[in-house]
């Protein structure tokens, strides 16, 4: 082992682990740092509480008198708790949360100070933020940004400061964040379900749509992580050559936690609880030191803040523990990588889940009309699904034997895929009493038992219905959870328009009961649907055949994925639903497309570092060692020696055809990188990193990796994967 990897070790285990008392009861400590309902009761007037409410509930405007009181109310809990600073938090288009902290403390003159926090600043705030991603959007001398408080997610404490959850807009009103389209995509799918509920139910007021996300991450050493400048600079192990032992055995996951892991759990479950996160599940992944937690269910965007939230606690928490955690979709080879997987349902406001059947005919039908339709609008929409979970990080995952494949299906298992066949062939037009009997008991009646045995068995598809909701699985774990989110959301919304719009025809022009009218365009949409639907193994090439044949398309890099955000279609249908404009829509393609590049650019560059300055030197020092043998042997044996070193010349003949073909590549990845450097146009440059500059990276790391096991131990300068992923 290395001196370097030896001090990491040494330093790691030198160190007490932090213990954390666990509260007897979890429930009591809940949401004891929001700003949530029960802590507005008490610090809020009637007339301030009531409009906070009317304002989560209804979208109401918050008048600013009242704003005054509410920004009193929640300064005085704040101080109550220690706090000093307040800072709106928010989500830029950078992928990581963003806050600029204010004192609380105002000097008045004569030498005195007041705490200060006015409805002013509470509602917005101009931070700058000029240097955030905005594609365009804004120039150099209007760079200002605006930050607005959004009520429907409540203000929280972290540490000494009361962060407040708003959007980012530009000076000319242009969404800069994720937060902006996902609540205009929620409001969108909430007016659009409301409609189509009032078939089935005329007190149904309000739908939220709800999400839950499954976390995956891995947990590394703190030190061992920093010693190794790829993890360092870009989250993942650019070189490192497979352990003997990987994930073979199986014998991690659901295993044992293992018990620094499992302080670490602790700590972060405390966090989590004091926030209002609710995490309920945690356990080990497939993948050594992988692990997973997972919430409940929670409104959607609610739930994207406390992703977001969550993965920034996980690192401060994590460095308590003196860990890292890697939340990289691949950032080991030859072992799972991570995602994120987005559970997704609708909910009304008198508590239907309509994704869930109910224990009528009429309620299985309102499950039917919102799982048809949802089916619908993925196969209408399949590439800007793709495109919203595209990355440089999630390519090295998708298709892998640990995730969906590029291609986005749908799997609702064989009892449901009878179901719509059986349904597809009712007949159109008005039913007879006959038809109409059999359909609702026989049919639509049998749905709850239907599902009862409706397990999920394929874990290759990317949108699965589980039961009572949809999982889309393809999200990588670094996303923002909001970019998948508003594009479901939305092409739910615009296909449940179009659903009411051909179900109203029917009932005026042709005449038809309201029943036969839905029964009559659903079964037009499982015909149009079908190619989407897919049971079987999508890591096979048969499906690749299979879904060129249905038309579905098959974007297995970033740049090619991204382009359907820009296309006619999804620009309308953005702009239909008042989700984004176009200036909105274009600026994000152009900064996803720019981050894309530049992050295979930092990963090229400091590829190129460590092969020729870490790698090549230490291969050239082990080989000189060798070559010193070999003098050796020769004094020794005289012209005899060959026999005795013919080992040693092997491999001194090895190292230095890994050596030429490590620096000839890296030559070739350089000049290559300065080509696409010198490119303007944004596609272009993007194309050219991921079709020549990228694939030079595995001919490097295949060299490097080689001399990795024929170089000494204690030489080699790069923390191993033994070390990295067993060190628990």
């Amino acid at each position: 082992m290395s001196t370097l990897r030896f001090h990491a070790v040494k330093q790691t285990y030198q160190r007490e682990p932090v213990h954390i008392e666990e509260n007897e009861r979890r429930s009591s400590i809940f949401g004891a740092n929001v700003f949530n309902e029960d802590t507005m009761r008490q610090y809020l007037t009637k007339e301030a509480f009531n409009s906070v409410q009317d304002a989560i509930k209804n979208g109401s405007k918050i008048e600013r008198v009242v704003a005054d009181h509410i920004s009193t109310g929640m300064k005085e809990w704040a101080i109550s708790k220690g706090v000093t600073h307040y800072t709106h938090w928010f989500q830029p288009l950078t992928g990581a949360t963003a806050e600029k902290h204010d004192a609380f403390f105002e000097p008045i003159g004569n030498g005195r100070a007041i705490e200060k926090f006015g409805g002013g600043q509470l509602v917005q705030q101009e931070p700058d933020a000029s240097s955030f991603p905005n594609g365009g959007i804004r120039n150099t001398f209007e760079a200002r940004g605006y930050t607005a408080w959004d009520p429907t997610s409540p203000a929280f404490i972290y540490g000494t400061t009361l962060c407040v959850p708003t959007v980012f807009v530009s000076y000319t009103g242009e969404a800069l964040d994720y937060k902006t389209p996902l609540l205009r995509a929620l409001q969108a799918v909430d007016q659009a379900a409301v409609a189509v509920c009032k078939y089935f139910d005329k007190n149904v007021k309000k739908v939220n749509a709800s999400l839950g996300w499954e976390q995956e991450y891995f947990l590394i050493d703190l030190a061992l992580a920093n010693s190794r400048p790829d993890i360092v600079l870009t989250g993942r192990t650019l070189l490192g050559h497979s352990p003997a032992k990987g994930q073979q055995l199986d014998d991690h996951y659901f295993g044992t936690i293992p018990n620094r892991a499992m302080a670490y759990m602790r700590d972060l479950e405390t966090e989590c609880m004091l926030l209002g996160i609710p995490v309920k599940t945690r356990h080990n992944e497939v993948a050594p030191n992988q692990f997973e937690l997972a919430p409940v269910f929670d409104e959607a965007n609610l739930a994207v803040d406390h992703n977001s939230l969550l993965m920034d606690v996980m690192d401060k928490i994590a460095a308590r523990h003196n860990f890292k955690v890697l939340f990289h979709e691949k950032p080991f080879a030859g072992v799972n990588g991570s995602g994120k997987h987005n559970n997704w349902s609708l909910a009304t406001d008198t508590g239907v889940n309509l994704l869930s059947p109910g224990k009528t005919p009429m309620s299985n039908l309102q499950f039917l009309t919102f799982f048809i339709n949802t089916i619908k609008a993925v196969c209408d929409n399949e590439e800007l699904l793709r495109a919203a979970i595209a990355s440089a990080s999630n390519d090295h995952r998708l298709g892998a034997n640990e995730a969906p494949p590029a291609i986005i299906s749908v799997f609702i298992g064989e009892q449901l895929t009878k179901t719509l066949s059986e349904l597809e062939n009712v007949t159109a037009g008005k039913l007879s009493p006959e038809e109409k009997t059999d359909l609702k008991l026989n049919v639509v009646g049998k749905i709850p038992d239907v599902l009862l045995d409706n397990t999920d068995r394929n874990r290759t598809s990317p949108f699965a219905f589980t039961g009572n909701k949809f999982e889309f699985r393809a999200v990588g774990s670094t996303a923002n959870c909001a970019n998948p989110m508003t594009v479901l959301n939305a092409i739910v919304a615009k296909q449940l328009v179009e659903f009411k719009g051909e179900v109203d025809t029917l009932i005026e022009k042709k005449k038809l009961k309201k029943d036969e009218a839905i029964f009559n365009i659903l079964r037009e949409y499982i015909k149009k649907s079908k190619n989407i639907l897919f049971e079987g193994n999508g890591y096979g090439e048969a499906w690749e055949k299979e879904a060129k044949k249905r038309g579905l398309s098959n974007n297995k890099t970033t740049p090619e994925a991204l382009k359907a955000k820009i296309s006619k279609k999804a620009i309308d249908l953005y702009k239909d639903l008042g989700v984004m404009n176009k200036v909105e829509v274009e600026a994000r393609y152009e900064i996803e497309v720019e981050q894309y590049t530049m992050r295979l650019q930092i990963e090229s560059r400091t590829l190129g570092d460590i092969a020729r300055n870490h790698i090549v030197p230490t291969a050239v020092k082990y080989q000189n060692i060798l070559i010193e043998n070999v003098r050796g042997l020769k004094e020794i044996y005289g012209s005899d020696f060959k026999k005795f070193a013919k080992e040693q010349m092997v491999l001194i003949e090895t190292i230095s055809g890994h050596l030429e073909a490590i620096n000839s590549n890296v030559t070739k990845m350089i000049n290559e990188r300065k080509k696409a450097n010198n490119l303007e146009d944004i596609e272009k440059k993007a194309d050219a990193y991921c079709f020549k500059v990228k694939p030079l990276f595995s001919d490097i790391r295949y060299h490097c990796d080689k001399l990795e096991l024929l170089v000494d131990d204690t030489l080699w300068p790069l923390t191993k994967y033994r070390e990295l992923l067993f060190t628990n």
